[in-house]
């Protein structure tokens, strides 16, 4: 196994990493910008308003989400160990 497997091998499984991320961080950003603008209009300066409606809003999305991105997960790492003998080459 060379430099380009292992390249390879890494770089497929950051992407997998960004894919399986992304839908949580941008929940996460879509409601910490809804209450940032929510608070600026309403001129309410308690820093403590933004995390429950975040921890909530990640605790439906992982609900919803969750399902896929294990299989996500689950399917790379499948993969990875069905090929182990040619890695070990």
């Amino acid at each position: 196994m060379g430099i380009d497997e292992v390249v390879q091998i890494v770089n497929r499984a950051l992407y997998i990493i960004c894919i399986t991320a992304a839908p949580i961080l941008l929940v996460s950003l879509v409601v910490g910008l809804l209450i940032s603008i929510f608070q600026t209009v309403t001129s309410i300066q308690e820093q403590t308003l933004t995390f429950v409606p975040k921890i909530l809003s990640i605790f439906i999305a992982l609900i919803f989400l969750g399902h896929w991105m294990l299989n996500n997960i689950v399917e790379y790492m499948v993969e990875l160990w069905s090929d182990f003998a040619i890695y070990i080459r």
